[in-house]
């Protein structure tokens, strides 16, 4: 009897081995979840989504493995971003933190914003008034929003809230992306450190790249905490599941 409970636990804990090895591998090269903690890319993400993002779609370097476990000197398998695509990647100053920001510029590119509007390469990003919207904004109280779609000419299109028309980061100087890196902007304009800010977080070094935002799988609109189950319906955000990003 002892050495029969002795082979089951061995296999179990096999088993369990074999889960986790398995886990960590998906996880790794194909698809990692990821939660929003902010919400500097609105409207497209909101705070309490979580999205499924692939690893693959960027190739892989050192910041693709958990804990760097396979030290990657440079990108392999890679392909480059599209204008468009919603990146999580590697906080250029701190390594250690995630962000998650919207691709603009590729390498080479010119980017600058005047009274608000986004060109690309000398060329005006076409948009769209879409009116107002009522939203939380980063200090928990409730904000009027200009709504704009930007579309480019590749067909991409999402997208912005504009919560002032004079804001900070409305008017800027040319960027010119380097070699090697990305620009990456937040949807919500007046409230995202992104890539315009080049002293916090400035151009995305290509190593830096974890993965591409695919879909929401499952939204929480914050009222309810994770272990009082009996308020989760009330909690999850049942319309956001499934999101295409």
């Amino acid at each position: 009897m002892l050495r029969y409970l002795g082979r089951m636990a061995s296999s179990n804990l096999g088993t369990l081995v074999l889960a986790l090895l398995a886990a960590l591998v998906i996880r790794s090269v194909a698809f990692e979840p990821f939660s929003i903690p902010s919400g500097s890319m609105k409207p497209s993400l909101l705070v309490g989504d979580y999205l499924f993002v692939s690893k693959y779609a960027y190739g892989f370097s050192r910041y693709s493995f958990p804990w760097q476990l396979i030290p990657i000197s440079e990108r392999v398998l890679g392909q480059e971003p599209e204008r468009g695509d919603i990146a999580v990647f590697k906080f250029p100053p701190n390594p250690k933190a995630d962000y998650i920001k919207r691709i603009i510029g590729l390498p080479g590119d010119t980017i600058q914003i005047l009274d608000g509007i986004l060109y690309l390469n000398d060329e005006a990003v076409h948009r769209t008034a879409l009116g107002e919207e009522r939203a939380t904004d980063r200090y928990g109280g409730t904000q009027t929003y200009q709504v704009f779609r930007e579309s480019l000419p590749n067909g991409r299109e999402w997208l912005v809230y504009d919560a002032t028309p004079l804001g900070a980061l409305d008017n800027t100087d040319v960027y010119r992306v380097p070699e090697g890196h990305y620009f990456g902007l937040g949807d919500n304009r007046d409230q995202s450190s992104d890539s315009r800010l080049l002293d916090r977080v400035g151009f995305i070094p290509a190593e830096n790249l974890v993965g591409r935002a695919e879909m929401v799988f499952v939204s929480f609109n914050g009222s309810a905490r994770f272990w009082e189950f009996w308020r989760w319906p009330q909690a999850i955000r049942f319309a956001r599941i499934g999101t295409l990003l």
